[in-house]
């Protein structure tokens, strides 16, 4: 289906039959993409008496409880709440769902203390002075392991704060990124990234959301795209998401 949507002046063709999906499935098992610890989700059965909500077990449907975290648990989206004393959720913070998006592919750069980190010159130099509402960061290498990927205690990659800062100034609302966190898995505490993005507590900016453990192969081009980032109604700083890009056509 041929879609033509018209935003802030600007003409956008795309197919909503060709959805390219950036999210990792989340399912129970150690062979889905974890982080921060958790244990991977569990579904279990729930059981009333002699009744079982599993129709292998003779149950009349499958009714199963799920335990997951979403932070550590897939792809997630969250808001300000994440680090804020506040109770902001997610549900509440993000009101539209349409995006336009620029997804750019990094080679992190490897620092003296052996930290992997993406710099506002690379952002900078990648976006050429386009200024999407979001904005997709794929890092280099990227195999399909990152599906399954354990990044618990492996200092995965992440964004200098003064990258995030740059961001906002170009006024995108939206980051999806491929690693665990914008910050550095072990940091003390401080999450200066997440805190220059959402400009807390000095400036919050509520509808900002941070979206990440987003898979995108390289089958994928760089380049413009219309995102459209779902997430379940969680009243909670994060949900498990799915965000999908299409896209624009000439």
């Amino acid at each position: 289906m041929i879609a033509t949507l018209l935003h802030k002046g600007q003409t956008y063709r795309l197919d909503f039959f060709q959805p390219i999906d950036i999210s990792i499935p989340l399912h129970s098992g150690r062979d889905c993409v974890s982080a921060w610890y958790v244990e991977p989700m569990q579904a279990e059965p729930v059981r009333m008496g002699d009744w079982v909500g599993d129709v292998k077990q003779g149950g009349s449907v499958n009714f199963r409880k799920l335990t997951f975290n979403p932070h550590g648990n897939g792809t997630h989206t969250e808001c300000v709440g994440h680090i804020s004393k506040e109770d902001y959720s997610i549900n509440q913070c993000l009101k539209r769902f349409m995006f336009v998006a620029e997804l750019i592919t990094v080679l992190p750069e490897y620092k003296e203390n052996g930290d992997v980190v993406i710099t506002k010159q690379q952002i900078e130099k990648m976006l050429g002075g386009k200024k999407p509402e979001a904005l997709v960061i794929r890092t280099l290498s990227n195999p399909p392991s990152k599906l399954t990927m354990q990044y618990s205690n492996t200092n995965p990659p992440y964004i200098e704060p003064a990258a995030l800062s740059f961001i906002v100034d170009l006024g995108i609302d939206h980051l999806l990124f491929d690693m665990p966190s914008v910050d550095k898995e072990a940091d003390d505490g401080k999450l200066l990234a997440h805190h220059a993005f959402w400009e807390y507590p000095q400036n919050t900016q509520q509808q900002r959301t941070i979206t990440e453990l987003i898979y995108v192969p390289n089958t994928i081009f760089d380049g413009t795209y219309i995102l459209n980032l779902q997430i379940a109604s969680f009243e909670n700083d994060a949900s498990p998401s799915k965000p999908v890009l299409y896209t624009v056509m000439p």
